[in-house]
């Protein structure tokens, strides 16, 4: 049986009912908090210029994302199996979920999602107010987001449209505006949601055609490698667009050589008829996030300014000058 679950290692050694716990938060899978987090620690850093103008609130912000992150996530993969428990004991992968197994129930799940979200607001408070505004209105995308694969071919178009607003939470925690350079990060964010997505779609697609669920992955069928990587293309040149908007320097501009390799090794080795290489190729784009935010905290190592004197517009909401 091919599963994403992995109930061996630290979780192995959880009481019996903690483990149904922890593998209904994913904590077995941390890439998909890991997808959560880089584009909230990107917008960090690029608002505050790199590792060299960052002060200690915007460390305290990095750290405050990491446990947003894993929470949220969490939250989301509650609500996701809570409405999907029926349908995920037709499919492979996911029929040994804890909500579908019953190894935990409705209830339990709703007050270990309610704890989440209230921990997750504690700390969304500690941001600004155009952050924490940001932060509620993702929350009705979250909510809205598991009936998606059952109304539209897209649904990873919409969990690219919720799962990146870290990227103009990060930017607005650490500069207290909305700026371009937060739009086009934004934009490059959704992108390569929406192709990894369809890459993790694959795992399921012969499943989800049974049981009615659609998704890119059978929208595409086996054109889904010429799609993931227009994708693939837009997220890496949104990304860049974003970087010369915050007039970064020549090390982060020669750095983001590296997640574009990625990409291209992605597309070469992806076997989108294996689901197991479509679930390494899904994991792998954690790599992909690290290497901008690797290439984002060097900022402002021989910085170009080749857009100082264009009028870049921006929202200030606070009248607040950045940190």
């Amino acid at each position: 049986m091919h599963t994403d679950i992995n109930s061996e290692g630290w979780i192995s050694r959880l009481p019996e009912k903690w483990q149904a716990y922890a593998l209904l938060l994913r904590l077995d899978r941390p890439t998909g908090w890991w997808l959560l987090l880089l584009p909230g620690w990107w917008g960090i850093m690029l608002g505050a210029n790199g590792v060299q103008g960052m002060y200690a609130a915007d460390w305290r912000l990095m750290i405050y994302f990491l446990l947003g992150a894993i929470m949220m996530r969490g939250v989301g993969c509650v609500i996701n199996d809570i409405i999907d428990r029926d349908l995920d004991k037709q499919v492979e992968r996911t029929r040994k979920r804890p909500l579908a197994s019953g190894a935990v129930n409705v209830a339990e799940a709703g007050i270990l999602a309610a704890t989440l979200l209230f921990t997750s607001f504690i700390i969304l408070l500690q941001t600004s107010a155009i952050t924490i505004g940001l932060g509620a209105l993702s929350l009705i995308l979250i909510a809205i987001y598991p009936m998606m694969k059952r109304v539209t071919w897209w649904p990873q178009a919409f969990l690219g449209i919720t799962f990146n607003f870290g990227a103009l939470m990060g930017w607005s925690a650490a500069t207290h505006r909305l700026d371009m350079e937060a739009a086009a990060l934004y934009i490059g964010a959704f992108f390569w949601t929406l192709g990894y997505d369809t890459i993790y779609a694959h795992q399921d697609k012969v499943d989800d055609e049974i049981v009615g669920i659609k998704s890119t992955a059978l929208l595409f069928g086996n054109r889904s490698k010429f799609w993931v990587s227009i994708f693939y293309l837009l997220a890496f040149a949104f990304i860049c667009i974003a970087a010369l908007l915050a007039q970064v320097g020549l090390v982060t501009l020669a750095l983001l050589i590296l997640p574009a390799i990625h990409f291209l090794r992605q597309i070469a080795e992806w076997d989108m008829d294996d689901a197991e290489s479509s679930l390494f190729t899904f994991q792998s784009n954690k790599n992909f996030g690290l290497f901008v935010l690797l290439a984002f905290a060097f900022h402002s190592v021989l910085s170009l300014e080749i857009f100082a004197n264009l009028p870049i517009p921006h929202i200030d909401f606070l009248g607040a000058a950045p940190q």
